[in-house]
């Protein structure tokens, strides 16, 4: 499966963003989708995960500002940011749990990363 991840950019603090991810492949099943971030110098960590049946699960330090959603297709993860601060600046990376032609084995993939800047 390849997944392409798009919508990062800069943004001044309090501003807005929608990150998009969109999966592809033949014969694919898919799971759990999740957005994760990478700050430079520090460790990667979950911003937001949703299940394939939709619910979602975030980090504690969403307090709120993130929401993650799948698109119709099933097959798009996004990630809507508001209120975004100086510390939400990182490279945010797609994830994608999925199974390929009715076989349980699950496999995961990752998004090439795309950059968010929160900078005045």
């Amino acid at each position: 499966v390849q997944l392409q991840a798009s919508g990062g950019g800069l943004v001044q603090p309090g501003g807005s963003l929608t990150l998009s991810c969109a999966a592809s492949g033949n014969g694919i099943t898919y799971g759990d989708m999740a957005w994760y971030r990478q700050a430079p110098g520090k460790q990667r960590e979950l911003v937001a995960s949703i299940a394939s049946g939709g619910t979602p699960n975030y980090s504690d330090f969403m307090q709120g500002r993130f929401t993650i959603y799948r698109g119709n297709a099933k097959n798009t993860v996004n990630l809507g940011m508001n209120s975004l601060k100086l510390e939400d600046t990182a490279v945010y990376y797609c994830n994608v749990a999925f199974t390929r032609w009715g076989r349980s084995y699950r496999h995961n993939a990752w998004g090439q990363g795309t950059q968010v800047t929160v900078s005045s």
